[in-house]
């Protein structure tokens, strides 16, 4: 007897063996059940090396219950003493699945499916587990049945008999066997339906694939056709009744449980098409509907039940289709985007725990090889295999994926899925979530073979394997390309040029082998340089692959690399700051403005990082001030100081450019910014202070090269336009007008000489064609317009404002704003143009009928001719115009009287006339959400083309990019330019009805 306090030895020994609860096990030890054999070492060595001895041991005492009898216990107990093959496959089973434990307990007999130990046990295929099946003749024994087949499989898995590939492919075999005994059952309770028709069961998914788990979903695709001169529309009701009886018989739950749900929605149509056609009906329907994941899915078609002759015409001839599937437009980005959405819909709070379909997971690797397998396996046949671990084998052989790549993917892969047979096989559900109890966890770990520390060695793994599969799943793809231009090791297969074309072409090249002419200047050779190039290349040709203009992306890299490379920091900053190289993709792809930016000052690289360079915030316009008025003060001479300046705006230009393009297109660490009107105000509030700062500084620059220090008359430059409302776009001019006043004592026309050389000096200076992008100014709202005085004294205003002024120049001045010169002189001058802009009890309605009368003139006369008036930005339906002479309506009217909408901003003072109950909530979104559309329509044709432009560009490939960023992926360009007429028509509805009266 155990003293009281101390432990048992078999309490100590238990514990050693692994139990986690040596009480409980030293109880059921105890049991009568387990009396002939409790002191026999074996037994508890085995229950040791099981994944939970606990678990084990609980299934054994209720199997020994179970036998009902005293000989058949003896029996049970003597055969597990004496047989090591039946000890190990029973106690392996017990201790990894609870569900099967259950079976046993149920079907006690069971357990002498494990006796055998033949050779032709070892890899039982179709004709076996057929012969096993024979007996079944209703959904009861057949469940009943598939268990006693399943408990084979698992007793071989688990001790280590089958590997992975053997484990799933016997899954598929016994999922083709069920699938026939289900069709054999439903036949014969209709056999009138099965005299009628033919009917082919094709396995889609990893049954197709021959890869199945324990418990998944078996998809499938029926075919049906008349048979002996039926009709063919009875022929396929008939089918259709046959079908839906084997998929109930397969998946409806009785006393045994279900096998396994039959899913047919990868059919044509999916769930809303008829579940049976004839193959002249699928091949029409693929012909002219399928959608490229359709034909993706159709990689793992395979013949398993019925009439296997037809399943095996219909193969042959859906797979002309298959295997041209990637000429399809934007295939790869489909491709791409349909493994996006996968990961997008998994719940937030699971996507760590995802093992199949988060990142690093079994989908990644599944997407990968079926994307190579479509793109090369027209050419090379070798490549059609539907098991994953086959065809990821054929492409390494024929290098079309990295050796080493496709052996550490391999391994990857293998790990996940047996952890998620393991995590399965337990409960027998379906799920690909990681447990988050530590028993469960331990249980999988110890499965697996790892005993030291179950728990935390199984995270580590699998945190390791999916790391492997993140890095590799998209370097796949591209690193082969590089190997065929690099040419390094030799013996190793490489990519073909043709073959490399192909993949380049897939990727949506336009011209493959001026690309591959990229990749050899870029990664041939053995320089370090090379070397770090062909580290960076694969996952660049990714990002430059999901923009609308690979090419130039591509070409833009090597330019880029050229000027750079034999600097330093450069790749070493896109090799060692995650967000550089990514960032770079994205600029040098998505169109012309910012590259041509960057090739004028390449070393504005750097802002890209994450490092000193300032990052991609915007600058705030005091420092942005600070900087120009610095560099002026450095320079000698008005031209040198003014080129210092624009080069500021230059590389300015180019970080809200960059930063811009990477919100729009998002990264793999920062998703897009959701908030357009955000982005349009930082791009707005950017460009306006960087034009600020610039004028400035060239203000400062003038007046010092032609006069010192001080100017006869004090300067002040007031912005108007977008630019007075901090909204300018990439290619803006700045609307602008000069004020001045003469300093005590010098000659009004002294005075106004100086000012309007200062004008024309800082105009002429800031568009001397230089490898900066000129800044224009646009003097045209001065009063009288074109025909007035460039610069007039404050008194000149005052005056002629007081006797002259017209309406359409008291609307220019709600934009009016100081941005340079003189402050004190620019404060007055906004004094003095307040009641204009915001007269007393508003205006009369004379005024109002006036500016709609402008604005109907405008419409009908500026719209340039030949332009789509509802795509048309600035002027059309719906547009810029539209939205801010309705704003701007609401502040001349009640500016007086409501602070809040005394504001050069367009989206402010929207927002305070909805405070003010000027205009409905709904209505103010409704206009806000057309101007912000709008704005970014106009600044991603700037992005895009290069030059500024009010409409949608008519050439496909920029119109494609305009889509990229505003967010719609390949092929959506309709969608966009839907979307645009709708917003915008809904806008043009609540104009006509606050500013017209409508």
């Amino acid at each position: 007897m155990t003293a009281p306090g101390r432990r048992s030895s078999t309490f100590t020994r238990l514990l050693r063996h692994g139990f986690t609860d040596p009480s409980a096990a030293e109880r059921l030890l105890e049991s009568d059940q387990l009396a002939p054999i409790r002191a026999d070492p074996v037994l508890l060595d085995a229950l040791g090396r099981t994944a939970d001895p606990d678990l084990a041991l609980l299934g054994l005492v209720r199997l020994v219950e179970a036998q009902g009898d005293h000989t058949a216990e003896r029996e049970l107990l003597d055969t597990l003493v004496a047989a090591k093959p039946l000890r190990d496959r029973l106690l392996g089973v017990l201790g990894a699945s609870a569900a099967l434990a259950d079976h046993l307990a149920r079907h006690p007999g069971d357990w002498r499916e494990l006796v055998t130990y033949e050779p032709q046990d070892l890899h039982p295929g179709v004709a076996e587990f057929e012969r096993c099946l024979a007996e079944a003749h209703d959904p009861v024994s057949l469940r009943v049945a598939y268990r006693r087949c399943l408990l084979s499989i698992a007793a071989r898995d688990v001790c280590g008999t089958t590997d992975l590939a053997q484990t799933a492919a016997e899954l598929a075999d016994l999922a083709t066997a069920t699938l026939r005994a289900a069709l054999a059952i439903a036949c014969d309770a209709a056999p009138a339906d099965a005299a009628l028709c033919r009917l082919a069961v094709v396995a889609m998914g990893k049954c197709g694939g021959h890869e199945l788990n324990y418990v998944s979903d078996v998809d499938v695709i029926f075919v049906g056709e008349a048979a002996g001169g039926a009709d063919e529309g009875k022929a396929v009701q008939a089918a259709t009744r046959l079908a839906a009886h084997m998929m109930r018989i397969c998946s409806e739950t009785t006393v045994e449980g279900s096998i396994w749900p039959v899913d047919a929605n990868l059919r044509p149509e999916g769930r809303n098409g008829p579940l049976v056609r004839t193959l002249s009906s699928h091949l029409a329907y693929y012909q002219r509907w399928a959608k490229t994941w359709e034909f993706q899915a159709l990689l793992k078609a395979r013949p398993v039940a019925g009439d296997i002759e037809l399943g095996t015409e219909y193969v042959a001839t859906l797979a002309p289709l298959v295997w041209h599937a990637a000429e399809r437009e934007n295939f790869v980005a489909d491709v791409q985007k349909m493994r996006r959405r996968v990961v997008e819909n998994i719940p937030v709070a699971e996507v760590d725990r995802e093992l199949k379909l988060g990142p690093g997971g079994l989908r990644d690797v599944e997407f990968a090889v079926q994307l190579l397998q479509l793109v090369h396996g027209r050419a090379d046949s070798t490549l059609r295999s539907g098991t994953t671990l086959d065809a990821l084998k054929a492409l390494a052989a024929g290098g079309y994926v990295g050796r080493a790549d496709a052996v550490q993917l391999d391994d990857s892969y293998r790990f996940l899925r047996l952890m998620e047979h393991r995590i399965q096989l337990f409960r027998l559900r379906r799920t690909h979530l990681v447990p988050e109890d530590s028993a469960d966890l331990r249980r999988i770990g110890r499965s697996l073979g790892l005993r030291g520390d179950p728990v935390a060695e199984l995270k580590r793994e699998w945190k390791r394997h999916r790391a492997v599969v993140r890095r590799l799943h998209e370097k796949l793809f591209y690193r082969p390309l590089l190997d065929a231009v690099a040419q390094l090791a030799t013996g190793e297969a490489r990519l073909s040029a043709d073959a490399a074309r192909e993949r380049l072409v897939a990727l949506g090249y336009a011209d493959p082998a001026a690309a591959l002419r990229h990749l050899e200047a870029l990664a041939s050779g053995v320089s370090r340089k090379a070397a770090i190039q062909r580290t960076l290349l694969p996952v660049l040709l990714g990002w430059f692959a999901d923009s609308a203009e690979p090419d130039a992306g591509l070409l833009n890299f090597r330019k880029v690399s050229d000027a750079l490379g034999k600097t330093p920091w450069y790749l070493r900053l896109l090799r060692d700051e995650g967000a550089a190289a990514e960032n770079l993709a994205r600029v040098l792809s998505a169109g012309r403005l910012a590259p041509d930016l960057l090739m004028r000052a390449p070393e504005a690289v750097a802002l890209l990082g994450d490092g000193d360079g300032g990052g991609l915030e915007p600058r705030a316009r005091a420092h942005l001030e600070q900087e120009v008025l610095a560099a002026v003060g450095r320079a000698v001479g008005g031209e040198q100081a003014v080129t210092a300046a624009r080069g500021v705006r230059r590389r300015e230009l180019f970080r809200t450019a960059a930063a811009d393009i990477v919100a729009s297109y998002g990264t793999e660490e920062t998703p897009v910014v959701a908030d357009q009107g955000a982005l349009v105000d930082q791009v707005g509030g950017a460009v306006s202070d960087l034009t600020a700062a610039t004028l400035a500084g060239t203000l400062r620059a003038v007046v010092r090269d032609g006069w010192g220090d001080i100017l006869p008359t004090r300067f002040a430059v007031i912005a108007m336009g977008r630019f007075g409302g901090h909204e300018l776009g990439y290619g803006s001019d700045a609307d602008v007008l000069f004020v001045h006043e003469p300093r005590e004592g010098v000659d009004e026309h002294e005075a106004s000489r100086a000012a309007n050389a200062v004008v024309a000096e800082m105009r002429r200076l800031l568009q001397v064609p230089s490898a900066d992008p000129p800044l224009l100014i646009d003097a045209d709202l001065r009063p009288e317009g074109k025909t007035g005085p460039l610069v007039r004294s404050l008194k000149s205003y005052e005056a002629y404002y007081r006797r002259w002024s017209l309406v359409w120049e008291s609307q220019a001045l709600l934009r009016a704003e100081f941005v340079a010169g003189d402050e004190d002189l620019g404060r007055r001058f906004i004094e003095l143009v307040d009641p204009l802009r915001y007269p007393a009890e508003g205006l009369g309605e004379d005024a109002v009928r006036e500016i709609r009368r402008l604005k109907a003139r405008m419409e009908s006369e500026r719209m340039p001719r030949g332009a789509d008036p509802t795509l048309h930005t600035k002027l059309g339906r719906g547009g810029l115009s539209d939205v801010e002479w309705t704003v701007q309506l609401f502040q001349l009217r009640h500016g007086w009287d409501e602070p809040g909408l005394r504001t050069t901003r367009t989206r402010e003072a929207l927002a305070a006339a909805c405070a003010a109950e000027l205009v409905s909530g709904e209505d103010a979104a409704i206009l806000d959400e057309a101007w912000v559309l709008a704005t970014r329509v106009r600044n991603a044709v700037m992005l895009v083309r290069g030059r500024a432009g009010d409409t949608f560009p008519s050439d496909g490939r920029e119109l494609a990019a305009v889509g990229r960023y505003l967010g719609y992926g390949p092929g959506h360009v309709g969608d966009m330019l839907d979307d645009y007429r709708r917003i915008t028509r809904r806008a043009r509805a609540v104009v006509d009805e606050l500013f017209y009266g409508a």
